[in-house]
Formats: structure tokens, C-alpha cells, sequence
């Protein structure tokens, strides 16, 4: 039989053991890799059949090459069952294509498995979930480290993990001393390099990183049954040319949390090239055949790109282009936890089946952090060059506090088509504020808007935007509250009611299909 992943991946870790006859399969290393620093695994006692636990093999293997002064170490095609990795600075762990390190289940007993999550201040804990608090408890994790890379074809394969700490309701979550629940995690490191491998089954977050500066992540595809990435208060992040299938949550997922006792900046990212989803069925990106999740499971889709929750410190120089969305909750801009979210430039995105709004910008007060922060900011966010397709009912939301506008927001070249079909009642709905809510584009419930709910703004302009709808929608395209210095060009919107305006001051329309030009300088409510 020839082995090749989609085997591997059908036939489990006793499959996989068979199909390699308990052997390595591939030669060893020529003395040419050796003479470069490579260290084979196999060298130092790791069997490769998918049943050995080869965990102190490959921390041998890698402890090796450490006391070397770095290299790389190499798994060759195999399945290597294992529990917690512990990388360190110098060192390359390199997947050749058929590698497999696999997340072994922890053992019954409770006794060895994974590393235990280590402690932490509670009022630490207290400010950010227990995923974000903890790194040790992962399959391969390391902390202050510089210069480690993961690279190569293979895969590592989350079979083991949990999904969380047992909350989420998820049946036979496996949780506790002993347990794991992240591929990857990585703490106040420095020169990070993730490139060209997989993940399936990734537990709670295929990847963590915390205090990351200088990382890159490149060409990986992520099918996984929770988060993707979590880009966690880092500094000079790049994400390119990676596919992350994420059906339960996000796919892409920056934050900036307080897990490192200080509010610290998520800054200098930019995230190009990708392709995020939350409607396929775990597995099934990775072997090819592309399955969808059952009509039923709309309601649960993920799968977005979505900056926080967790934001004391904020985000600021942030740049996304050229990505694809495809049935996922869209693009989030979130802060609540007193951070900024400052110089955002979004460009040349295609969304098809948006299953909450297409975009979400949400300044709030959920405030879980230190007492006595000030409430954040969210300011120069530039989206442009953009396609929408299939969005359901929901519009676009740009929406911060009374008192505490979301300001200069620049919406150019988009075309946004949605489902519509609403009923009439909804174009007079009055949203609540729902200050302290959990930010999510249904927070408000129905919004009475077909393209765009704004409120509580500044400076806020859209040029040669489109709206759209598949069915008629008694609402208009546009419901404005609290604006200050709204411009609008060359819009075009479905014949019927337009804008609706309450508390706004300085408008502005020009040059846009169906609707006479109209510039107020002043205060100007209604329905046009």
C-alpha cells in the first residue's frame, strides 16, 4: 500500500503505525545535512510507527543540537507520536514531506502526558481566557527563545489536544494536569519562522503567540477544529499565503491581551495572500475534497479574520490585502479593553457567503483589565478595492460610544451584495447601545440597514460604494446616528430610501445614482 497523508489521516495512529511496518521510512541523513548541523530524531531513539512515544527522543534530538550552538533537527516520513516538544533558541525542526508529528492522547491515568500549564498571578488569569494564559501545555511550545523556526511539508497533527479548559461544552474535551490543548505556543520570543508546513486539529489554538517580535508565517494551511492563529501582543508579524479552514473560530485572530502583565501593543502586521473559511469540514481542506459543513450548521460558521477580543493594548500599523473570504464572519476591528486600533489599511478583498456582517468595527467598554484604564480609541482605518457576495441580513457595523466616536473610517470602491428580504418592520428598529456587551456584529440584533449602520462617528466617507441586495428590502442603505462630517460619492444603492439620518452634523452626497446631490453643513435628521 502506498502511504500517503489522505491513508494516514483515514486510518489513525494504529493505521499509520501498520502502513510503516513500525519502521522508518526514509534513509538517513547524508553526511552532507549532518556536516550543516541536521540531527536526525531517529538517532536518538524516536520510532517513527505512530504507537512509541518518541517525546524524549526528540527533546534529546533537540537538546543535542542546542548544546551545539543550534541546527536543525529532522523528522523524516513517519508518524512521530509525541507529547510536549520543548523547542529551544537555534533550533530548526524540519518536517519532511510524509512526516506526521502527532499529538498522542494523555495517558488514562493522569500520570506524565503533556507539561503542566504553569502558574500564574490571578489577577493575571483573571483578564484574558485560560488558552491565552498558559503555553506549556501544548504539543511544542517554547519561551524566550530567539531564532527557531518550524519548517517543511509535513504535518503536525493536533489528534490529542483538547479544544479548551473544559467550558466550551465540547464532549469528551480532554482537560486537566496532563492534558494539551495547542499545537503551537510561543512566549516572548524573537525571530520566528513558521513556513510551508500543515496542521489538522490544531486544539484550542493551532498557534499562540504571545510577545512574538519578528515572526513570520508563511505558506501554511491550518484545517482545524478551533482558532488558527493567535498573534498575541507581537511586533513585526507576517502572514502570507496561508489557508486556515477554522468552522468553530477564527481563523485569523490578532489580539493583545494582558497575559504578559502589561498591556503591550500588537503592532507592524500585515496579513496578505490568505484564504479563510469556517464552512468546510475539519479534515477535508487538507485531503482536497473540500466538504461543507451541513446546511444546519450556518449559524455556528467562523472562520473570520477578527482583531480581539482581548485588547488592552490595542493594534496600530496594521495592513490586509489580497485575501479571500469564503462562508466566514468577515473582517472584525474590535477593542474594548481600553486599547487603539490606529493606521489600519484593508485592500483588495473577495467575500463570498458573510454569515454577519461583511466588516465590524466596534469601539466598547467591556474594560477587562487593570481598574482604571481610559476607554479605548479606534481612528485612521482605510478599506478599499473590495467584493462582497450572498451577505446575509446583517450590514456592515461601524459603531462606537456615545462620547467616544470611531473617527476617520474611509470605505472606497466596494461593492457589498446581501441576501435582503427583510421585513418592513426592520427598517424602524432602534438598536440598543449595549455598551458593555461582548463585541459581535449581532450585539445589536437587527439593524435597520441594508449596507451600512453607522453610529457614534467622525469623519466618515465612502466613495464609489455599492450596495446591493438579491431581494427587495424596504430598508435603506445607509442608517447614520451621531455622525459628525459624513461624505458620500458616487454611491449606488437600490431605488427606495437611501440614508437615514438621526443627529447628524455635516453631510455630504454627491454625484451618485438615483439621488440628487444635497450638502448640509448643519444638523440634519430623516429619511432620504
Amino acid at each position: 500500500m502506498i502511504l500517503d497523508r489522505r491513508n494516514l489521516l483515514l486510518g489513525g495512529t494504529i493505521g499509520a503505525a501498520a502502513l510503516l511496518g513500525g519502521r522508518p521510512a526514509a534513509a538517513g541523513l547524508r553526511e552532507s545535512d549532518r556536516a550543516r548541523g541536521w540531527i536526525d530524531v531517529r538517532d536518538f531513539g524516536a520510532k517513527g510507527d505512530g504507537v512509541t512515544i518518541d517525546t524524549p527522543a526528540i527533546n534529546k534530538a533537540i537538546d543535542h543540537a542546542a548544546a551545539r550552538g543550534g541546527g536543525t533537527v529532522w523528522f523524516p516520513a513517519g508518524t512521530w507520536a509525541s507529547y510536549t516538544i520543548r523547542l529551544k533558541s537555534k533550533i530548526t525542526l524540519h518536517l519532511d514531506n510524509g512526516a506526521t508529528i502527532l499529538a498522542a492522547p494523555a495517558p488514562q491515568d493522569g500520570r506524565g502526558g503533556y507539561d503542566l500549564a504553569e502558574p500564574i498571578d490571578p489577577a493575571i488569569a483573571s483578564f484574558q481566557d485560560f488558552g491565552h494564559s498558559h503555553w506549556q501545555n501544548s504539543l511544542i511550545w517554547g519561551e524566550g527563545l530567539h531564532d527557531v523556526a518550524i519548517t517543511g511539508q509535513g504535518l503536525i497533527w493536533g489528534k490529542g489536544l483538547g479544544r479548551g479548559d473544559g467550558k466550551d461544552a465540547w464532549l469528551k474535551d480532554p482537560n486537566g494536569p496532563g492534558t494539551g490543548n495547542k499545537a503551537i505556543a510561543l512566549k516572548n520570543c524573537r525571530n520566528v519562522s513558521l513556513r510551508d508546513f500543515k496542521i489538522l486539529e490544531g486544539g484550542w489554538f493551532a498557534l499562540l503567540a504571545t510577545g512574538v517580535d519578528n515572526l513570520v508565517i508563511d505558506n501554511l494551511l491550518v484545517d482545524t477544529n478551533r482558532d488558527g492563529f493567535d498573534i498575541d501582543c507581537c511586533k513585526n508579524v507576517r502572514v502570507s499565503n496561508c489557508t486556515v479552514n477554522s468552522p468553530w473560530d477564527d481563523a485569523i485572530c490578532p489580539k493583545s491581551s494582558y497575559a504578559l502583565g502589561e498591556p503591550r501593543v500588537t503592532e507592524n502586521l500585515t496579513i496578505s495572500n490568505c484564504l479563510v473559511t469556517g464552512n468546510y469540514q475539519v479534515g477535508s481542506v487538507l485531503d482536497g475534497t473540500w466538504r461543507k459543513m451541513p446546511p444546519a450548521f450556518a449559524k455556528d460558521i467562523h472562520g473570520r479574520i477578527k482583531f480581539g477580543t482581548e485588547t488592552n493594548g490595542g493594534f496600530r500599523n496594521i495592513t490586509i490585502t489580497n485575501c479571500i473570504f469564503e462562508d466566514s464572519r468577515g473582517l472584525a476591528f474590535q477593542t474594548v479593553d481600553g486599547g487603539m486600533v490606529e493606521d489600519v489599511a484593508v485592500s483588495n478583498l473577495t467575500m463570498r457567503g458573510i454569515v454577519n456582517a461583511p466588516f465590524f468595527l466596534r469601539l466598547g467598554k467591556r474594560m477587562r483589565g487593570p481598574a482604571g484604564r481610559p476607554i479605548g480609541t479606534m481612528r485612521r482605518i482605510s478599506i478599499e478595492n473590495v467584493v462582497s457576495s450572498g451577505a446575509n441580513l446583517l450590514p456592515s457595523v461601524i459603531a462606537g460610544l456615545n462620547g467616544h466616536p470611531i473617527e476617520d473610517v474611509r470605505f472606497a470602491n466596494v461593492h457589498l451584495q446581501h441576501v435582503g428580504g427583510a421585513p418592513a418592520a426592520m427598517a424602524a428598529l432602534q438598536p440598543p447601545e449595549a455598551e458593555l456587551g461582548y463585541p459581535e456584529a449581532t450585539m445589536f440584533g437587527d439593524l435597520p440597514a441594508i449596507g451600512f449602520f453607522i453610529r457614534h462617528a467622525r469623519r466618515v466617507s465612502m466613495r464609489d460604494v455599492e450596495v446591493a441586495v438579491i431581494a427587495p428590502d424596504p430598508r435603506p442603505a445607509f442608517r447614520l446616528e451621531d455622525v459628525a462630517d459624513a461624505d458620500f460619492a458616487g454611491v449606488r444603492v437600490p431605488k427606495g430610501p437611501a440614508f437615514s439620518l438621526e443627529q447628524v452634523v455635516g453631510f455630504r452626497n454627491t454625484g451618485s445614482r438615483w439621488l440628487q446631490d444635497r450638502l448640509v453643513d448643519g444638523v440634519v435628521s430623516g429619511v432620504f
